[in-house]
């Protein structure tokens, strides 16, 4: 199976669960959905779905200077994000059960 066409469902998500944890630019973004197992994740595909949760209104955003080269745009969860977290959390949990229950089915 391809894991790309799965990751493209549900990066939204991760990049929310990733902001839920804490604020984080970009790049930093990318490294820690990385780091949690999504290593195909590119950095496209963040820096997109970052944009379009910000124009959905689910992200804040500030520029911080940093000491490693130019300034760093953070992103942040908001109160429609921690919303839309809740809401995407619970329907991939549902999801993730129905998933599993048929896959033990077809084990039996």
């Amino acid at each position: 199976m391809d894991s790309s066409q799965l990751l493209k469902g549900v990066l939204d998500l991760a990049v929310l669960a990733v902001l839920k944890e804490r604020d984080g630019y970009g790049y930093d973004i990318v490294r820690r959905l990385r780091e949690a197992g999504l290593h195909e994740v590119g950095d496209a595909s963040v820096y997109g779905t970052l944009r379009r949760l910000f124009k959905a209104g689910a992200l804040t955003s500030y520029v911080m200077a940093s000491d490693e080269g130019p300034h760093r745009k953070y992103y942040g969860l908001n109160e429609v994000g921690l919303s839309m977290y809740a809401a995407s959390a619970k329907t991939w949990s549902s999801f993730a059960k129905t998933m599993a229950s048929l896959l033990k089915e077809g084990q039996e």
